[in-house]
């Protein structure tokens, strides 16, 4: 059992790290407006909480180093110190030290405060005017180059993990039990599977609930990020934040934590002009980025957008060629929406081959590939000369999701609602074989469909996607899915209905059939085969 001691320690440092993340952006916020008496009271209030609290719990020299920085931070507010550029390095490289000090508690080598960094702080407090200063060189110190998050929560992680799986058993026995009250027609049955349908609902969101954190714990480190980078870059950089109370589960937020840390870094590094060119183009000198989240039904979106030179599609169009990623003639005719998706293949981009937004595409493979690996999606928009903006689609949980159930050639089959745009009838005539392939017109839009069954069962010799007459009936049920910048309509033999379900990976040598992204048990007892959309899409296009 865990002992008060251990209690008291978790919750300060919990509360500690949320004191450093809010220090971080008020610091930011400060440099922009030195005599914003409001943020200045925030970052005294925070610096003397945090100094009691480390006290009354016996960490000295976090209470110490909080009491210098409060003794600076008061100074600034009695305007008895100028927050000029020196004071500014110093204060921040404090707050940083602040930062490892906490994140260091349980480390088995102390951290120890650098004695350069106390010296200037001294400086600082004891000469009471930046003129007189000569402070030492010391190292900065920057968060800029990783990020994490605490493992925190008052209740570890792996218990909620547990807790999740368990209630992911649950689902499947209870929908089974609802399932046979129906087959038996038996009363008592059906109000005791009810109960247990009301209690099991509750009891996976209650786990859920839990293991949600605000998304305000990650983008709350933006602020410093970006003014780090920005200044590297010699660049100036307006950070707009919205969202940050929208809730998501932890271990989502930890996997794209890496995966946002990149795209702001090329949003900065690659995509917003140095203020000259801007000039030039008639904007302003400061660029915008606009980190932003909020819900979409079952999911968590989160948008990066910047008002940079946006891609240049005709540069990415020709590189894809070259590339030998696609030909001449079909490259020329792909929409914008689907040349986009190029920019995701591995190493697609480098400096030497596509200057015009060098960085672009490196590294964004593996921004997908994590995205995809939490069932999430992934959507470029961009506008040449305009800006660019990345838009991340996640679920908010990992273990239970929703998904739309279909039987294809007497098999149950599923696909996870994240992936599904659409689903409509639609007449054989409205279909149209253009090469090997058919196509659908839906609003406007011409979309690649293809006969599900034919996908998956026929032979690989045998196989003709762009046959109409192997179709079954005149009228077609058509799932849209949508990966990766493309989309694409499933021909499906019957739809059925969205249901929650956990997925379950699916065994030797089944595992090794990527179009397949796993299992799950319906009520009725049938095994529903989970299809992998990424994995569906890639093959297609590689077919086409």
């Amino acid at each position: 059992m865990k002992s008060r001691e251990q209690e008291y320690k978790e919750i300060f440092i919990a509360e500690a790290l949320e004191y450093f993340d809010s220090l971080n952006r008020h610091i930011s916020e400060l440099e922009k407006q030195p005599q914003d008496d409001r943020v200045l009271a925030e970052i005294f209030r925070l610096l003397h909480n945090l100094k009691a609290n480390a006290k009354a719990i016996g960490y000295l020299q976090i209470s110490d180093l909080s009491h210098k920085l409060e003794t600076a931070f008061s100074l600034i507010r009695n305007r008895e110190l100028q927050f000029s550029d020196e004071v500014v390095t110093v204060l921040f490289d404090g707050i940083d030290m602040l930062g490892d000090l906490i994140s260091g508690i349980d480390n088995p080598t102390p951290v120890e405060p650098d004695p350069v960094l106390l010296r200037n702080l001294d400086i600082i407090v004891d000469n009471l005017s930046d003129s007189t200063i000569e402070l030492a060189k010391v190292q900065r110190f920057t968060n800029s180059k990783n990020l994490s998050l605490s493992d925190l929560i008052y209740i570890q992680i792996k218990k909620l993990d547990h807790m999740l799986n368990l209630v992911g058993e649950l689902i499947i026995d209870r929908d089974r039990i609802m399932s046979l009250s129906k087959e038996l027609n038996n009363d008592d049955l059906k109000t005791v599977s009810s109960h247990l349908y009301r209690i099991t609902e509750e009891l996976q969101y209650s786990v859920m609930d839990a293991r949600l954190v605000n998304i305000g714990t990650l983008f709350n480190k933006f602020p410093r990020i970006v003014r780090d980078i920005a200044f590297a870059e010699h660049k100036d950089i307006n950070l707009e934040l919205s969202g940050q109370d929208i809730q998501i589960d932890r271990n989502i937020l930890q996997i794209i934590t890496d995966s946002l840390l990149h795209l702001v870094r090329n949003a900065i590094t690659h995509g917003i002009e140095k203020p000259e060119q801007r000039a030039k183009s008639n904007k302003p000198n400061a660029g915008l980025l606009i980190l932003s989240a909020q819900n979409d039904r079952d999911n968590v979106v989160i948008k990066l957008k910047d008002d940079g030179k946006g891609i240049d599609l005709k540069q990415v169009r020709k590189t894809a060629v070259k590339k030998n990623l696609v030909s001449a003639e079909l490259a020329d005719g792909l929409p914008d929406s689907e040349v986009f998706s190029f920019l995701f293949e591995p190493g697609f981009s480098t400096a030497a081959e596509v200057t015009e937004y060098s960085g672009r595409g490196v590294g964004l493979d593996v921004v997908k590939n994590a995205i995809d690996s939490i069932g999430g999606r992934l959507h470029v928009d961009s506008e040449l000369g305009q800006g660019t903006t990345f838009t991340l689609h996640l679920p908010t949980s990992i273990a239970v999701k929703g998904a739309l159930l279909f039987e294809v050639d007497n098999i149950f089959y599923a696909i996870p609602l994240i992936h599904t745009e659409q689903v409509l009838a639609l007449d054989k005539d409205e279909l149209h074989e253009v090469g090997d392939v058919m196509v659908a017109d839906l609003k406007g839009e011409t979309v690649t469909v293809v006969y599900l069954n034919e996908l998956l069962n026929a032979d690989e010799a045998t196989m003709k996607l762009g046959d109409k007459t192997r179709l079954k009936g005149q009228v077609q049920n058509i799932v849209v899915v949508s990966y990766n910048n493309r989309k694409l309509g499933l021909i499906v033999d019957k739809l059925y209905r969205q249901q929650d379900i956990v997925v379950k990976a699916l065994s030797k040598p089944l595992d090794k059939i990527d179009l397949y992204g796993g299992v799950t048990l319906l009520g009725t007892g049938k095994v529903c085969l989970v299809l992998d959309v990424p994995a569906i899409t890639r093959y297609f296009i590689q077919k086409r």
